[in-house]
């Protein structure tokens, strides 16, 4: 087990962050810790680390216990947070053998790992710029680099990729999953439901500071009754008359009108077929029929009553 708490409680005054927290992450995987903004996924982070006092509970990293002194402990963590944290005065290469010097101290070794760490996230080519020259994804791959550069047995990831380019985003996610094959144990806090879907082998659902469903992703969809999600584009009124046709079906959870196009939610899959033969047999007009498998997003909705973040997000 790499990380391990037990019943953490965190309070910033009256309001309960951490929620008797229960954590396991094992050795090999990519962990995502998935939630809203405000769900308590940074907070659980800054507790392991020991950069933030809780309340109540046990914290072990590496089966032992975690503390603001454990620093054999530490050196084998790397974290990568959302803001940026690099030194403006220094160039990419001396923030990189910087931020590695904290942990290596022989000047042969960090030279090695200078130059694995530049490879690694493209930024031979920037060595002697200064982060204000750097864009934003360039500047969001240094702020990795600077957090891996020491070879840690565990790296944390915070929320790396808000704000930048989906090109940028693209590169992070698959240096992430480059860095588990390496041998890396990766936890990865996102309010992004895709990402998390795309590189996590184990995902935990965080809301209100407690844990609220964990698992695979494929095991953490099956726990809900949506099926699939069937979209069909209606015609003038025959909207209502395909949502009266089609109410009758068996496997139909829901179904409603909204803007000319029939919503419908089935609580199984392979509905779509069914749909079409009861809307060709009622003679109804209707354009495009989109149909979909459930998301995280879905999961959480059914289990909390609200989305993982806003629409426009």
């Amino acid at each position: 087990m790499v990380v391990k708490t037990e019943n953490l409680v965190k309070r910033y005054g009256n309001v309960l962050a951490l929620d008797h927290l229960n954590l396991e992450v094992n050795e090999g995987e990519v962990f995502g810790l998935l939630g809203p903004n405000g769900s308590g996924k940074t907070t659980a982070i800054n507790c392991i680390l020991s950069l933030l006092k809780f309340d109540k509970g046990e914290i072990e990293v590496f089966g032992k216990p975690m503390s603001p002194d454990a620093y054999s402990i530490k050196r084998d963590i790397g974290i990568i947070m959302q803001d940026v944290a690099v030194f403006d005065e220094l160039t990419v290469e001396q923030n990189i053998d910087y931020f590695s010097g904290l942990y290596i101290r022989e000047k042969a070794r960090r030279a090695e790992l200078l130059e694995e760490a530049l490879e690694f996230v493209g930024l031979s080519g920037f060595r002697k710029y200064y982060p204000k020259k750097l864009s934003g994804g360039l500047l969001r791959r240094l702020n990795i680099a600077c957090g891996i550069a020491h070879k840690p047995k565990l790296i944390i990831f915070d929320e790396p990729t808000v704000g930048v380019d989906p090109q940028s985003r693209n590169n992070i996610l698959e240096g992430i999953l480059k860095l588990n094959r390496q041998g890396a144990t990766v936890i990865y806090t996102s309010h992004y439901m895709e990402e998390v879907e795309q590189i996590c082998s184990r995902i935990a659902i965080l809301d209100k500071g407690r844990i609220v469903a964990s698992g695979t992703k494929e095991s953490l969809k099956a726990m809900i009754k949506t099926g699939e999600k069937i979209t069909v584009e209606c015609y003038g009124t025959s909207c209502d008359e395909a949502l009266s046709s089609v109410m009758g079906l068996s496997g139909i959870i829901s179904a409603y009108c909204e803007d000319e196009t029939l919503h419908i939610k089935a609580g199984r899959s392979n509905c779509l077929a069914g749909v079409l033969e009861r809307l060709n047999k009622s003679s109804i007009a209707y354009g495009r029929i989109y149909c979909e498998l459930p998301t995280l997003n879905d999961v959480f909705l059914e289990i909390t009553g609200k989305h993982l973040r806003d629409k426009e997000a």
